[in-house]
């Protein structure tokens, strides 16, 4: 049996009928089943797909020093209203956090609780990024600007230019809860929905997106259901990866069951988490579109991702191409083609709006008032952004030339980290969604 290629068949063929349907019965504990509004695929698909075959080679992936390392400027204002600083904490929205940590440690090891800091001390110390790069790295760092900048027509981002830009060791500084909320908090998602989204007129809360958008065209409602996906992303790493005790010198971080509920539960939502875990879902599905479509560009021989070390440069690449090849197996991938398919004049119109809605959406990032959550909210725009600049570019991504770096579609180094950065923060969103799931299932 064991040499039957028949038989090899229709095992695979009941393992995943199974493992479906283990997936299927977590999936109910949230109602979260079917198939997915504006695309042919169902969310059980995906929890598969995802879970046991992409999101162990994009986490590995993104640990290759290539993509750990992104330069970002965290030091640029906000362009839309004053600086409330770097706290958001009630009563420290416009001073910014006094420069009393150490002593506050000290006050809470002695004590062995973080009640006994203040808010917006623990929020600064939580927030803060771990800037340390050894002499080695940042010598690399110099070879590969010099490398990219040698590139024909390699485009620099705004960022990239300004001395306040750095190198973020993003291994050193993981996404996850810092005490960052409140008024400012608020004001940064309320802008994005309420300023800068194709809102649906039925929508009157920023932070309880999605109802039925009736009367949006798909264009408009594809916009939002990114925004909401990119937002509900965000929260679950916020909820897998929460400050669960602190003192003594350690801090525990770990699944908060309870803040998950309360943002994704049916019955607490009053269905609105539904709505929002498959728009997560969706954002996932346009993100994996644009990195199928994107393969062809790093599947050319020229293209390399360049650190200086020759051996972990091509193991980074066979990984990267390992994780193309996974997604080409994927057979429910969106139609981007569906989208500005209109009359010529009213589709340039639309595809505009939505760039400089989204161009808006990434200015807003420079107002978030905590550095590690402002870091995590830039990558994981850029990320989108690229993702959507891949699938409506005007070049030709498919049929480049083989031999000539200087023709075509570009993308720069930042634009690469942050894409697969951002995708693997998706893939992790789902992953930690089957973990939440046994949580829920064990507290019933």
């Amino acid at each position: 049996v064991s040499n039957s290629g028949e038989h090899h068949s229709e095992r695979e063929s009941c393992c995943g009928y199974l493992v479906s349907l283990i997936f299927g019965c977590f999936l109910s504990l949230l109602q979260l089943t079917g198939v997915l509004d504006d695309c042919f695929c169902d969310v059980e698909s995906i929890d598969v797909f995802n879970n046991f075959k992409l999101y162990p080679r994009i986490k590995k992936l993104t640990e290759k020093d290539y993509f750990r390392y992104y330069r970002v400027n965290l030091k640029r204002p906000c362009p839309f209203w004053p600086d409330d600083g770097h706290c958001a904490i009630k009563d420290c929205h416009v001073e910014p956090c006094p420069e009393r940590v150490s002593v506050c440690l000290q006050y809470s090891q002695a004590a062995n609780t973080v009640s006994d800091m203040t808010e917006c001390e623990q929020a600064k110390e939580l927030g803060a990024i771990n800037s340390t790069l050894s002499n080695q790295s940042k010598q690399a760092f110099a070879d590969w600007a010099r490398h990219d900048d040698a590139q024909d027509n390699f485009c620099e981002l705004d960022d990239e230019t300004s001395p306040d830009s750095e190198y973020v060791d993003l291994l050193l500084n993981p996404e996850r809860f810092t005490g960052y909320k409140g008024p400012s908090a608020w004001r940064v998602w309320n802008s994005i929905y309420e300023e800068n989204c194709f809102k649906p007129r039925s929508v009157y809360r920023p932070l309880n997106p999605l109802a039925p958008s009736r009367g949006l065209c798909l264009e408009k409602r594809v916009f939002y259901r990114l925004i909401s996906g990119l937002h509900t992303s965000i929260n679950i790493h916020l909820c897998a990866e929460y400050l669960l005790d602190e003192g003594w010198g350690r801090s525990v971080w770990g699944p908060n069951v309870q803040e998950f509920r309360q943002r994704f539960d049916t019955a607490e939502t009053k269905g609105e988490g539904t709505r929002r875990l498959k728009n997560l879902y969706f954002l996932y599905l346009i993100e994996l579109r644009a990195l199928y479509k994107v393969a062809p560009y790093f599947e050319r021989a020229f293209i390399n991702l360049y650190t200086g070390n020759s051996q972990e440069d091509g193991a980074t690449k066979d990984l990267l191409l390992q994780v193309f090849n996974e997604i080409r197996a994927f057979p429910m991938h969106f139609d981007e083609k569906s989208m500005f398919a209109g009359h010529k004049i009213e589709a340039k119109t639309l595809k505009e709006e939505f760039r400089l809605h989204f161009k808006n959406i990434s200015r807003i990032m420079d107002c978030v008032g905590c550095s590690k959550c402002r870091l995590w909210g830039k990558l994981q725009t850029q990320g989108l952004g690229t993702a959507l600049k891949i699938l409506f570019s005007e070049r030709e991504i498919q049929n480049l030339p083989e031999h000539s770096p200087s023709k075509g579609f570009q993308l720069t180094r930042q634009e690469i980290v942050a894409l697969l950065n951002g995708f693997s923060r998706l893939s992790t969103s789902i992953h930690q969604l089957h973990h939440f799931r046994l949580l829920l299932k064990d507290n019933r």
